[in-house]
């Protein structure tokens, strides 16, 4: 790369990819990218390992994370950035969070157990993450691990995605309040994939409670997509970024570095926040 680029949304085993924070930045760095952000889903504990990391190969770690929100029956993902990491009222959140991750599981688990799927055990779908953000992939591959299903998206459809029989809602806060808290910390507040979301009727209101950017460049959408959430963020008064949603082997349709935007967007970020990176 000419230029200095950004991925400023992938995940670890900290969450639900496949990924360790160091393979994360080899992966970055073998790219060619300037600067990464972790967003895992609702934890920070990848940080510190990827910042150690990424110090020895002069790769810049922006500090992230994915919050869970729901509004009107609909989950909408607000990502955060550049947020104080100690004792902020985000970070103090997140442990109940994950609390709330761990109950919904045994719900999800005792829930396929009345039927009839008897053989998978809470403890073993926590052994497949590295913090206490276990999520429903963890229980999709258990799934498809034990045979009841042969796919992902089979695991979804027929017992963990919305409305399905296995499923309960996440952490019961709305995208007004993940920003309210992302704010308060001193972070940046961007809507996740809002092309994924398809609520954009929403986002004049969530700009009036703070809201900073949309995330308008995202794997495998076109620039037509792309330039329409350009132009809803410049209409707005919006940060733009932009990121790979990478999974690791646990999202086959993306990897790092697939989706970035300019490190001048990242400027711009910090310029709008209160903290710096690692």
């Amino acid at each position: 790369m000419n230029d200095r680029f950004a991925d400023l949304h992938i995940h670890t085993y900290y969450s639900d990819s496949t990924a360790s924070p160091l393979e994360v930045v080899e992966e970055a760095k073998a790219f060619g990218l300037s600067c990464i952000s972790i967003a895992d889903h609702d934890t920070v504990d990848a940080f510190p390992e990827a910042c150690a990391a990424a110090d020895k190969v002069g790769l810049e770690v922006l500090p992230g994370v994915e919050l869970s929100s729901e509004h009107h029956g609909k989950d909408i993902h607000i990502l955060g950035y550049l947020f104080g990491m100690e004792k902020t009222p985000l970070i103090d959140k997140l442990q109940e969070m994950q609390d709330v991750r761990q109950s919904r599981m045994k719900k999800m688990v005792a829930k396929l157990y009345d039927m009839g799927i008897k053989d998978i055990d809470f403890d073993e779908v926590c052994g497949m993450t590295h913090s206490d953000a276990v999520g429903r992939l963890h229980l999709a591959k258990m799934l498809v691990k034990k045979g009841h299903v042969r796919t992902l998206d089979d695991a979804f459809i027929q017992y963990l995605g919305e409305g399905a029989a296995a499923y309960f809602p996440k952490y019961g806060q709305t995208p007004f309040e993940a920003i309210d808290l992302i704010k308060r910390s001193g972070g940046v507040a961007v809507m996740a994939h809002p092309m994924l979301t398809q609520r954009d009727e929403i986002i004049p209101a969530l700009v009036k409670a703070g809201l900073d950017g949309l995330e308008a460049y995202y794997p495998n959408c076109s620039m037509e997509v792309v330039n329409y959430y350009m132009g809803i963020a410049e209409r707005r008064g919006l940060l733009v970024t932009g990121g790979s949603d990478a999974h690791g082997k646990a999202k086959t349709s993306t990897f790092i570095g697939k989706s970035y935007v300019s490190c001048e967007w990242v400027e711009r970020l910090k310029a709008r926040a209160q903290h710096a990176g690692c």
